[in-house]
């Protein structure tokens, strides 16, 4: 069955560097668009970035623009996001999720999600 496993999230210090990885198992992970989603307390889901199949077009949200990285090894069935200059408004539990065909829509059309990491970003 389709899995997707986060790992990677912890407490980190304002200014400070951090890479989540997201394992996935069950699908051919090459031949869909990965995303990364996040919800801070108390707040609804943030979409944060997007990639396509080959890792080629990436797509971020403004407030994370400049400072977060994603990829992925489709020879490992891994997603990554590198967050580097992390702020406090960062803290969240931070989602991989797949999306069948792709592109930028609605969470609705996310049809499978991780359980989640927790990155906390604080001193």
């Amino acid at each position: 069955q389709v899995q997707l496993v986060e790992s990677g999230g912890g407490l980190v210090q304002p200014g400070g560097s951090h890479r989540l990885s997201c394992a996935a198992s069950g699908f051919a992970f090459r031949n869909y668009w990965m995303y990364w989603v996040r919800q801070s307390p108390g707040k609804g889901l943030e979409w944060v970035s997007a990639i396509d199949t080959g890792g080629t077009t990436t797509y971020y949200a403004d407030s994370v623009k400049g400072r977060f990285t994603i990829s992925r090894d489709n020879a490992k069935n891994t997603l990554y996001l590198q967050m580097n200059s992390l702020k406090p408004e960062d803290t969240a539990l931070y989602y991989c999720a797949r999306r069948p065909g792709g592109g930028m829509g609605s969470f609705e059309l996310y049809d499978y999600w991780g359980q989640g990491t927790q990155v906390t970003v604080s001193s």
